[in-house]
């Protein structure tokens, strides 16, 4: 299936995670899903056949298989550092293994892109933290280049500049990103729109999700909101898209699962908004 540009997606969840489940996603009719990993015991050539054949049915593309890990929390910002991600050095190796499981879990499904939230890289360029966080993304590239596939790492936990020197650091070709706008306002790290447009070059794959600001931006919590409420403005983001060249999906990305019908809800009306939002700067 070869999908027009800015076709609509959304995150989804098989059996754990924040997005919607497959079959809200064929009810809201977009064409294509991003989808939060399943556990383990799910990620088997079997149920690999079984989801495809229920994309099939519903004339789904899956277009990227997030990665995550036992032990992640966001509960605060704190937390994030501890817990998330390829970073904290204790759970680093365990977790690399399991990122090269999900990537073979991901040819299975014929997909060729993989993403995650590498953790908040350490800052310092020039320590010995960073060049092993740099080493292990190597590998990650590595064992996703041997199944053709990229990477992309989602946007919010590093400011746009220190994301350009990672990526550039790491040296792959086949590393890019996942732009989150609202992610950039939640944990305080920077404009969006100047973020975009400073890492456009890489970016491959977005989500569309919008946000307030904290009162104290990168020591407390922004406010995840639905799209078009919050402080991204949607429109500049997709006139921003345009400009940087941007064609693939967007990916409508709202974290409330523990309220199914509201972001249920809440995901139907960014559909309508970015339907509109798109004939208006697209022209179709």
């Amino acid at each position: 299936m070869t999908l027009p540009p800015w076709s609509l997606g959304v995150f989804t969840s098989i059996d754990a995670g924040l997005g919607v489940r497959l079959e809200v996603a064929r009810e809201l009719g977009v064409p294509s899903i991003q989808l939060h990993t399943p556990h383990a015991e799910g990620r088997t050539p079997a149920a690999a056949e079984a989801f495809l054949k229920k994309l099939e049915e519903a004339g789904i593309e899956l277009t990227c298989v997030f990665g995550g890990f036992e032990g992640e929390s966001y509960a605060d910002i704190p937390t994030v550092e501890r817990t998330i991600g390829l970073v904290p050095a204790e759970t680093r190796a365990s977790r690399l293994a399991e990122m090269k499981e999900i990537s073979d879990f991901t040819r299975l499904l014929g997909c060729s892109v993989i993403g995650l939230h590498v953790g908040v890289v350490p800052h310092d360029r020039n320590s010995k933290e960073y060049a092993d966080v740099i080493e292990i993304t190597r590998q990650l590239c590595d064992h996703a280049a041997y199944n053709e596939q990229n990477v992309h790492l989602e946007t919010g936990q590093e400011t746009a500049e220190a994301l350009l020197h990672y990526i550039e650091d790491v040296a792959r070709n086949n590393l890019f990103i996942n732009f989150d706008p609202a992610n950039m306002i939640l944990y305080g790290t920077g404009e969006p729109i100047p973020a975009l447009k400073l890492v456009g070059k890489y970016v491959r794959s977005v989500h569309c999700k919008d946000g307030t600001w904290s009162d104290q931006p990168g020591v407390t919590w922004g406010c995840e909101v639905p799209l078009g409420q919050g402080d991204v403005n949607i429109r500049e983001y997709l006139q921003t898209l345009k400009e940087i060249g941007y064609t693939g999906p967007l990916t409508i990305e709202r974290e409330i699962p523990q309220e199914p019908e509201r972001q249920k809800a809440e995901v139907l009306h960014a559909t309508s908004l970015l339907t509109q939002l798109r004939k208006e700067i697209l022209g179709s």
